[in-house]
């Protein structure tokens, strides 16, 4: 992919909540790019700060609890230093999200098309009937069978997918250009994982549409990234090209997500590897890496915090946060994919 200007760049973004029980670092220091027409996933377990991090982008974290500090720059626009005014003009419009779980983000007691024409209406001066039909032609777009009777229908009269399609022809109707889809195919079953999937690539290669996703699902992020940041206890431990990430990780927490993936160009392993242990309370994360507690090769430079840098003399643009030399990191990993492997018979 030819190297393009940066859509979106966020720089040391970090995100605390105020709670009873102390302030949580949701997130922790953020450095992200993301280029036009590009498809960027941030991946991670469930409590990374994946969604912190998207919605702060969004605006919707602002609150009298939350502590917000860095720079998120968006179409020449200062995102975090934005007022609400600005911000309301930005989203829907410029960028737009799609939500974890479209039931609860569709509202239940107006039908699916007058939702979609109330975002037309609210950015555009159109007419009800004119971004009724612009509705429409958006349901027919995403794979809506029958969009105009469909139209009037109630979220609850659609199924999981459908409402996840309806969601995305919400976000696509202000044509923005950037798009951030958090865990789109949650709750899904494969095969409509895979037609959202397949929706998602066609809309980014068809309108070069720029998309942000986040996911825990590795496999997603094989179907459709150009880049990927992986995301643990609120850092981004390493990032770059997808064949970066999966051909040569660098980062131990990467390998465990890799490992739970079944290869069909490999050998069967006894069992699937897993990652020991839990992720860490973010009220108090450990002292240095936070992978430290549940990583078997970390030793006593691991007390301190590794900065997120390029390792490889031919990768400068593939960064990681682990204080293990690159060799050693390939001898680890390939001691620790042998020992996964079923021994023969």
């Amino acid at each position: 992919m030819s190297e393009r200007a940066p859509l979106l760049g966020v720089r040391d973004l970090a995100v605390s909540f105020t709670t009873e029980e102390g302030p949580v670092r949701a997130v922790d220091g953020v450095d992200l790019e993301l280029r036009a027409g590009e498809v960027l996933a941030v991946v991670g377990e469930s409590g990374s700060g994946k969604s912190v991090t998207a919605m702060t982008l969004m605006g919707l974290t602002r609150g009298p609890n939350a502590a917000i500090s860095g720079a998120a720059t968006f179409e020449g626009t200062e995102l975090l230093a934005a007022g609400d005014a600005e911000l309301r003009a930005i989203r829907g419009n410029r960028m737009a999200m799609i939500f974890q779980d479209p039931m609860s983000s569709l509202d239940p007691v107006y039908r699916v098309a007058d939702q979609i024409v109330e975002q037309i209406r609210a950015h555009r001066d159109l007419g009800k009937e004119e971004a009724r039909e612009r509705a429409i032609e958006l349901l027919d777009a995403v794979g809506i069978p029958d969009a105009a009777k469909r139209a009037d229908s109630y979220p609850h009269e659609f199924s999981g997918g459908m409402r996840q399609r309806a969601m995305i022809a919400m976000a696509l109707s202000l044509e923005p250009s950037l798009l951030i889809a958090d865990e789109p195919t949650t709750a899904l079953d494969v095969t409509v994982q895979a037609q959202i999937i397949e929706l998602l690539r066609d809309l980014n290669r068809e309108r070069d549409l720029s998309i942000l996703l986040i996911t825990h699902d590795i496999g997603v992020v094989a179907e459709i990234a150009d880049r990927v940041a992986v995301m643990y206890a609120g850092r981004i431990v390493e990032y770059g090209t997808l064949d970066e990430i999966f051909y040569e990780p660098q980062h131990p927490y990467t390998w465990g997500l890799l490992g739970s993936l079944t290869r069909i160009d490999r050998p069967r392993p006894r069992r699937l590897p897993q990652i020991p242990g839990m992720p860490p309370s973010l009220l108090a994360p450990p002292q240095g890496c936070h992978f430290r507690p549940r990583c078997a090769h970390a030793f006593d430079r691991c007390l301190e915090v590794p900065g997120l840098a390029p390792r490889l003399a031919d990768a400068p643009g593939h960064l990681d946060r682990c204080w293990l030399e690159p060799e050693r990191k390939r001898e680890l990993r390939e001691a620790d994919s042998s020992s996964a492997l079923e021994q023969p018979r």
